[in-house]
């Protein structure tokens, strides 16, 4: 999700995860090799998330199977259906709130660690639609979380309660990220050009066309100097100078779909992709090299570290 820098801190070092089921919480990478397998055959439309594409035969089958879950379920009590689903849920992205950690997934699913994953905990959710991004401000209280079902999560208490702010008409449309810069300046970009953005806390949203093609926009980052950035299929890569008001094109180095760009520092940057293609940029993205990766596996996520 958006990872807020403070200028001056120690230069951070960076590694690549995949998604992992929530058994991280127990299970190994077998999504991992499932998103290997959709990177190889479909490549140019693989969405961050490695759940089925959002189709509208999807959403019936997706319907179908949420109802079994509810029967199965339905005669224990609300917090022991959720930590069961839970435990097997597909985890899609996670983010620091305070000194507590939030991930969300498949099914509603949002967890909970206070312990530096240790040990988690689910939290009550208000959906069983799939959540794919996740986003804190810098003071970690207010946060956003969004997915499947064009919906849009919001939380004024550190993650500990979320309610349904925004659901669009249009249940085929996923978000797939989303960036809180501050306490009321959300982005928020998804499937097929989908973007939308508030200034008031999520009072009020509004729909943004960032580029003129229908392609999707997989993840929003910014930089420790506020630039905001945008990853997406088909070797997309944007830039924002001016908190989003407007978008610039940054020239690909690649013509595959990229999952993320990570800042490093105020204008050297890594973005990452299909096939364990990694470029690195010292130049706010001007220019790019080529950086080696053994595996050529999709790299769904990067995230830095402080050693």
């Amino acid at each position: 999700a958006c990872d807020n820098v403070t200028p001056g801190r120690r230069r951070p070092a960076c590694v690549f995860a995949m998604a992992i089921p929530s058994s991280a919480i127990a299970r190994s990478a077998r999504v991992g090799e499932v998103s290997c397998r959709r990177d190889a055959t479909f490549s140019d439309r693989a969405v961050r998330s490695p759940l089925p594409q959002p189709t509208r035969s999807f959403w019936r089958s997706r319907s179908f199977g949420v109802a079994l879950v509810c029967a199965c379920f339905c005669a224990l009590p609300p917090c022991a259906r959720a930590q069961d689903i839970a435990r097997r849920a597909l985890l899609l992205d996670a983010a620091v709130a305070g000194a507590d950690v939030i991930a969300v997934g498949e099914r509603g699913t949002i967890v909970r660690s206070s312990d530096a994953g240790k040990t988690w905990a689910a939290v009550p959710t208000p959906t069983d639609a799939t959540l794919t991004g996740i986003s804190f401000t810098p003071d970690g209280r207010r946060g956003w979380a969004v997915g499947h079902d064009a919906l849009i999560l919001a939380t004024a208490d550190a993650g500990r309660t979320w309610q349904i702010q925004w659901e669009g008409p249009d249940l085929e449309s996923s978000f797939l990220d989303v960036c809180a810069l501050d306490a009321t300046n959300v982005f928020a970009v998804g499937a097929y050009g989908l973007s939308l953005t508030t200034h008031d806390a999520g009072k009020t949203w509004i729909q943004q066309k960032l580029i003129d093609e229908d392609m999707h926009l997989n993840r929003i980052t910014q930089g420790p100097t506020g630039t905001l950035y945008v990853a997406g299929e088909r070797g997309t890569l944007l830039r924002s100078n001016d908190r989003g008001r407007t978008w610039l094109r940054i020239d690909s180095p690649y013509d595959g779909s990229f999952y993320g760009i990570l800042p490093l520092g105020p204008t050297t940057l890594l973005a990452y992709g299909l096939r364990g293609r990694v470029f690195r940029s010292t130049d706010d993205g001007d220019n790019w090299q080529s950086v080696r990766v053994d595996q050529p596996v999709l790299l769904a996520t990067g995230l830095k570290t402080t050693s």
